[in-house]
């Protein structure tokens, strides 16, 4: 007896069921999962086989999701969360992604709860609202980040401007684009030349075109793979979560630039208590001058 998975969107959200059905699926049936008879398996578990459109489908129910809760289930933007440097606004929308993704039978591993279902074979780190402080002011540069995650590494990843609606995305191996337009990152190889992204302030600037801070890492380095920008360089010492880059990391490699931890640590890791100091650039030749800049600073 076959397994087949049904895929239904449902009010924007996506509903996964693995279910076993008799018979045989042919080939005139192809991809399309049969659609009668089906009992469906309920039991948590993994689901290793999901297709890249169906785990896309996920993130983006996912984002819309978050989008929702944020924009009709806050109040207050203003109002502290349960740590510091958090937001009540973070805590509604991590609600509404865990609703989704462990509906999809996903792992996750989130900024404001955690580490859920670490024995399924999929994990989505998310960051529900990235630069939620900007969120929490009305400054439109915040976002919704989400990496699927598997043996492999990062497989699939989305990363939504949730003010303005411009998504991010990239598949293993298939590009990046924005919008469902493919993008690609600069051709630009000298600092000189190039306009940076910080986090953080530098000790002492280094020899670059320009600089700017926005204050939201996902989107800053989407910023890089599109080409809008040249460089991102984290100056605020090694604090940043795997949820606030992960994401991004694929978007960026898959559009042609490059990322690395200022600190030669591994960027894909699944602990939440993990701090790295991603540097991301265009091309090799402007990343490979940045570190040597960054060897030279007394921090």
């Amino acid at each position: 007896m076959p397994f087949v998975m049904h895929v239904e969107a449902v009010t924007g959200r996506v509903i996964l069921e693995v279910c076993d059905e008799s018979g045989d699926i042919d080939d005139s049936q192809g991809d399309k999962p049969a659609t009668s008879g089906a009992v469906c398996d309920t039991r948590a578990g993994s689901l290793p086989w999901m297709r890249d459109d169906e785990l896309m489908a996920v993130l983006h129910s996912t984002a819309d999701a978050i989008g929702d809760a944020f924009r009709h289930g806050v109040g207050d933007y203003r109002r502290r969360g349960d740590r510091p440097g958090q937001y009540a606004l973070d805590l509604v929308a991590d609600a509404a992604a865990i609703e989704v993704l462990d509906g999809a039978r996903l792992g996750v591993l989130s900024e404001e709860s955690g580490r859920h279902h670490p024995e399924r074979d999929l994990c989505v780190v998310v960051d529900p609202i990235d630069g939620s402080t900007n969120a929490s002011r009305g400054i439109p540069w915040y976002a919704t980040s989400l990496a699927a995650v598997d043996a492999d590494g990062v497989r699939a990843a989305l990363v939504v401007n949730q003010a303005s609606g411009v998504r991010y995305e990239a598949v293993r191996g298939g590009g990046a684009t924005r919008d469902g337009v493919a993008i690609r990152a600069a051709d630009v190889t000298a600092l000189s030349s190039s306009l940076v992204l910080l986090n953080g302030s530098p000790p002492a600037p280094l020899r670059w075109r320009q600089y700017r801070a926005f204050g939201a890492a996902a989107l800053d380095l989407c910023l890089v793979a599109e080409g809008a920008a040249e460089a991102y360089i984290d100056f605020a010492g090694v604090n940043l979560g795997v949820w606030d880059y992960l994401a991004a990391l694929l978007i960026v490699t898959e559009s042609g630039g490059v990322m690395v931890d200022a600190e030669g640590e591994g960027l894909v890791v699944l602990d939440h208590g993990a701090r790295r100091c991603p540097v991301a650039a265009a091309t090799g030749e402007l990343l490979d001058e940045i570190l040597r800049a960054w060897e030279g600073i007394e921090r």
